[in-house]
């Protein structure tokens, strides 16, 4: 029996349909919920603090693999073991954030993708510039508590004065 964890910076019902595409895939493949395979989940209900203890949660229960989705929960894992491999789901710049050591060769127990959203808010920024010219100020709301935000938000001022924002 696989028993994979799945730890969530969101609730389950705010998450519900993505978990619910991942059991299907995963059963479109064959993996069978309570013949060869199950689920640890553990969901933070969005109080991101709660991440590390559930992450150690999930190595304490010895699982085989654990998933997870964003950037801070990716971070608990990566503090809480180094021997279970992680696949990581819709991280930001995971160099910038200190989860690989880089992209061609992530090293370690960890994988997945990134949306490496610093780019794309630099390139809607200047897209923003160019569908309206006259623009001078733009907001950009963060999370500070969120280690992603800091480089992205950098990275955001340097977009910001090359384009006249």
């Amino acid at each position: 029996m696989t028993r994979v964890g799945f730890l969530s910076a969101a609730s389950a019902a705010t998450y519900s349909k993505n978990w619910d595409v991942l059991k299907a895939a995963l059963r479109d493949a064959g993996h069978i919920e309570g013949k060869n395979i199950e689920f640890e989940v553990r969901w933070a209900d969005g109080a991101s603090d709660r991440l590390p203890e559930l992450a150690r949660e999930l190595v304490r229960r010895k699982v085989d693999v654990i998933v997870t989705h964003g950037t801070l929960g990716a971070l608990a894992l990566k503090q809480a073991t180094a021997t279970i491999p992680i696949v990581c789901v819709g991280i930001s710049d995971p160099m910038a954030s200190g989860i690989v050591a880089s992209l061609a060769r992530p090293g370690g127990n960890i994988t997945g993708f990134s949306i490496l959203s610093e780019q794309l808010y630099e390139k809607r920024l200047a897209l923003l510039k160019e569908a309206v010219p006259r623009i001078r100020r733009v907001a950009f709301l963060m999370n500070p508590g969120n280690p992603v935000y800091g480089p992205m938000f950098e990275s955001m001022q340097a977009t910001a004065k090359s384009v006249g924002v």
